[in-house]
């Protein structure tokens, strides 16, 4: 009952914040999270009273499969995006931005890291600089495509967009494993190939081949129902049973054999999207389905945001030079990248700001350094400046991503013809509860 209780309160309290933030104009993502903090441990969970917030992170945690699979909508969402036609156009720009921007943000927070280390040795170490100019590259998607959604983003940055953020996950899996396999040998001393080049490269090769095959299945299966319920129930059914099957782990010899569950899942929608007729429909009524899913999972990210990471000057020096090299790398990377692709100039201008939200995959890649034995003792400190990190950049990251899309023309200003006939409805349901 508790379970149930807290899952209501906070769908309700995201919904709530919503209308609270209206006039202010902010993107609906911020409202979650701002309510997910408030019924967090740190704020309202704090009163310990059973289904009203979370007073714990194991309460949080508990939700954790909510998570999961929102995360697989999302990525099956961001997966339709890559439809051949268009990626004809913009594959080549998306994929030399994609890369190029994740290794220069990589590498502008090693560079600034490595200062830090230089003037603060006793409170960050060459190796914990490395995995965090790792964990930079990762951004985050769900942010972003809510954004698109809420304000209907529709230009040319937005087309770019969802692929480059679709491909910073593949990225930052390879520039993640190579990074932390150095921060391991440095500590170590011991250099193990296996761990650093081959286990993200099977990942990657396996993740997409299950999403590959898991779309041509569900593609097969929407040939066998004529009712549009039916459908989607098959292609609910189909992103579930993906996200699960992206859990599997298991070793061949010393290769471990994994999959990114983003990866599976984008994989997935690319397939489905590209050969099934229907697609188009089907995503669009799956969207609707999803949106209550999407709003918890923003509500639940907000109360995982530990507020205690402010308590530690270092960890506030640290985690502030960190946001800002890396929000420089992934702007200046963006835009030198996309000027030498002959991108458009707004998309030079603005993209590399719509770049910035970081979370979900940020925070598994901090997650796989403090369980890695070799960083015993180091861990803790990467942990709580990417915790830091996701804070800021989930708060105000969407609102830039928002401003940006609005200056580059993707989000246009509401019609005023639009507005005069939804005021219209309200007079009319005003008037007709008078009567």
């Amino acid at each position: 009952m508790s379970t149930l209780l807290s899952v209501s309160i906070a769908l309700l309290a995201g919904l709530l914040m919503t209308r609270a933030f209206k006039p202010l104009k902010l993107p609906s993502v911020t409202a979650y999270l701002i309510a997910g903090v408030l019924i967090g441990p740190y704020c309202i969970g704090r009163l310990g009273i059973d289904g009203l917030g979370f007073s714990s992170a194991e309460d949080v945690g508990a939700l954790a499969l909510i998570s999961e699979v929102a995360l697989g909508f999302i990525a099956f969402s961001i997966g339709s995006e890559f439809k051949l036609e268009e990626l004809k156009k913009t594959g080549k720009q998306a994929c030399v931005i994609g890369i190029v921007q994740a290794l220069v943000a990589t590498l502008f927070v090693d560079i600034a890291l490595f200062v830090v280390h230089k003037l603060m040795p006793d409170k960050l170490t060459v190796s914990q600089a490395i995995t965090l100019g790792a964990i930079a590259t990762a951004t985050a998607p769900a942010a972003t495509l809510m954004v698109v959604r809420q304000y209907k983003a529709k230009g040319p940055l937005t087309s770019l967009l969802l692929p480059i953020v679709a491909l910073d996950d593949a990225v930052g899996l390879i520039v993640f494993a190579i990074s932390f396999g150095i921060a391991k040998t440095i500590i170590s001393g011991s250099i193990d190939v296996i761990s650093i080049v081959l286990n993200p490269l099977v990942e990657i090769i396996c993740s997409l081949t299950l999403g590959a095959i898991m779309g041509w299945i569900l593609t097969q299966l929407e040939k066998m129902f004529n009712s549009n319920t039916n459908r989607l129930n098959v292609t609910i059914t189909f992103v579930l049973l993906t996200v699960a099957l992206s859990m599997m782990e298991f070793h061949i010899g010393s290769v471990h054999i994994s999959f990114s569950s983003l990866l599976v899942c984008m994989m997935l929608g690319t397939v489905f999207c590209n050969i099934c007729p229907l697609a188009d429909d089907m995503m669009e009524r799956a969207d609707k389905w999803t949106s209550p899913v999407f709003a918890l999972f923003f509500v639940i990210s907000g109360a995982e945001l530990e507020l205690s990471v402010f308590g530690d000057w270092a960890i506030v020096v640290i985690g502030v030079v960190y946001i800002i090299f890396r929000s420089l790398g992934k702007y200046y990377g963006s835009f030198a990248s996309a000027k030498a692709t002959c991108c458009e100039e707004s998309i030079c201008k603005y993209l590399g700001i719509t770049l910035l939200p970081q979370a979900g995959v940020a925070l598994g890649m901090c997650a796989i350094a403090a369980a890695a034995p070799e960083m015993a003792g180091q861990g803790n400190l990467i942990r709580n400046i990417t915790l830091f990190a996701v804070l800021i950049y989930e708060l105000v990251g969407p609102l830039l991503t928002r401003q940006a899309l609005i200056a580059a023309g993707d989000i246009k200003p509401m019609e005023e013809h639009v507005k005069m006939r939804r005021q219209h409805k309200l007079n009319s349901v005003k008037n007709s509860s008078e009567k």
